[in-house]
């Protein structure tokens, strides 16, 4: 049993992912802001690639197999509608937003290291998790696929602002906590009676959280969101009882658009949960949100957020969202600026995105099983669960870390 597990690959668990799209380090935030707005993922991978061709009269290679480049070619972060939003608030770029958004994307990489790590896939699962629980938050692997020259000649002829990141005949894939985990899931019998056993008894109620306070300007609390953004985890809205109300999350805030970064500057935390939640921004508080801009003097703001549209129903954005994704390869060669920047909800509105943009958050009991509580985060595509009492005061949080490190441990007792 130990034994089927330590010789599992990471490509065994790579069969089938797409390949990344990719944003070279210059790009400008604004073309990153539609590539954004026209994927269905919530993160685009940030490559730093210097390739030169291959001039060696001595090289006797052969370009279909190996490629035409050398050189370095590196995925060194990824970015998300969060990294957008928490940059957008920022002082120095309230007051022009347009200027703002013309930064490359590196100033948005955290300055983090480890949290993106290449591997190869040969290498074997548990070297993943250890990975994972050094801190790496997304892991490259490369997909084994090969491109011949007349397929390489027909992908750069039309390449998006997202292309894939070809190097050496070879896509790149993300491989995600959440990935292993559901490896762990199909296989959940051979653990037996660990997944029975409840998360108190496991001890992997992490009490180490963020929270903010309901009725707390939201602005206030834009380190602790930022942070929550580089750690890949939510911050718990509470009242004065120490009651959990609900949540502010990478995985929320990513389904939303940058108008996002407005309501975050002007409403307070509970006002803000219920701007994002699900149902769309209720019209009294975007009101709200046009009257503080314009009383600040942030006039700049204040027409990037009435620019933006479609704040009065789920179904006129899923309208406009059915045709995002047919439209994208036709759309990609129009310069930004000569397009209306979508509102909130209408970018390309994929399961998970549907899924996770909302503000209630997901709990559990203490004496909930460790399989029930995995199940409840894939289902949700989280990557975390919320433990509170019966009377909803918050007991911590289990993260899928935390799991890993169980099953990590289970493993080694096995072998």
């Amino acid at each position: 049993m130990a034994v089927s597990l330590l010789a599992r690959e990471i490509s065994d668990l790579c069969l089938g992912k797409p390949a990344l799209r990719s944003l070279s380090l210059t790009t400008p935030i604004a073309e990153a802001l539609f590539a954004l707005k026209n994927s269905d993922d919530n993160f685009l991978s940030v490559w730093s690639c210097e390739h030169t061709a291959k001039t060696n009269k001595d090289y006797r290679g052969n370009c279909e197999e190996d490629g035409c480049d050398v050189g370095e070619c590196k995925c060194v972060g990824k970015v998300s509608m969060v990294d957008v939003i928490c940059y957008l608030c920022k002082d120095e770029n309230l007051l022009s937003p347009s200027d703002a958004l013309k930064a490359p994307v590196s100033v948005l990489l955290p300055e983090i290291p480890g949290m993106v790590v290449h591997v190869e896939p040969t290498s074997s699962l548990l070297d993943a998790i250890d990975l994972i629980l050094q801190g790496a938050k997304n892991l490259v692997v490369p997909i084994k696929t090969r491109y011949s020259s007349s397929s390489r000649r027909k992908q750069h002829q039309k390449l998006s602002i997202t292309s894939p990141t070809i190097h050496n005949g070879r896509e790149f894939c993300w491989l995600t906590q959440e990935d292993i985990i559901r490896f762990f899931l199909g296989s959940i019998g051979l653990f037996a009676p660990l997944p029975a056993l409840s998360i108190d008894t496991l001890g992997i109620i992490s009490t180490d959280y963020l929270t903010i306070d309901y009725h707390s300007p939201a602005i206030s609390e834009l380190e602790a969101i930022s942070g929550s953004l580089a750690d890949e985890n939510p911050v718990a809205v509470i009242d004065s009882d120490g009651i959990l109300i609900g949540e502010l999350s990478p995985f929320t805030l990513a389904c939303c658009d940058e108008s996002v970064a407005a309501a975050i500057t002007t409403l307070s935390s509970g006002d803000l949960m219920a701007y994002i939640d699900c149902g769309g921004p209720p019209e009294d508080l975007v009101n709200l949100v046009m009257s503080r801009l314009k009383g600040r003097g942030l006039e700049a703001m204040l027409q990037e957020f009435t620019n933006s549209s479609c704040y009065s129903t789920t179904s006129s954005c899923h309208s406009q969202s059915s045709s995002s994704s047919s439209d994208e390869e036709s759309g990609s060669s129009t310069p930004v600026s000569a397009l209306q920047r979508p509102g909130k909800y209408s970018r390309s509105m994929s399961y998970s995105a549907r899924m996770v943009r909302r503000a209630e958050a997901i709990v559990c009991h203490p004496k909930s099983s460790l399989v029930a509580v995995m199940i409840q985060a894939i289902a949700h595509r989280l990557n975390y669960v919320w433990v509170t009492e019966d009377d909803c005061s918050l007991v911590g949080i289990v993260r899928f870390c935390d799991v890993l490190r169980v099953f990590r441990e289970s493993i080694e007792d096995m072998a």
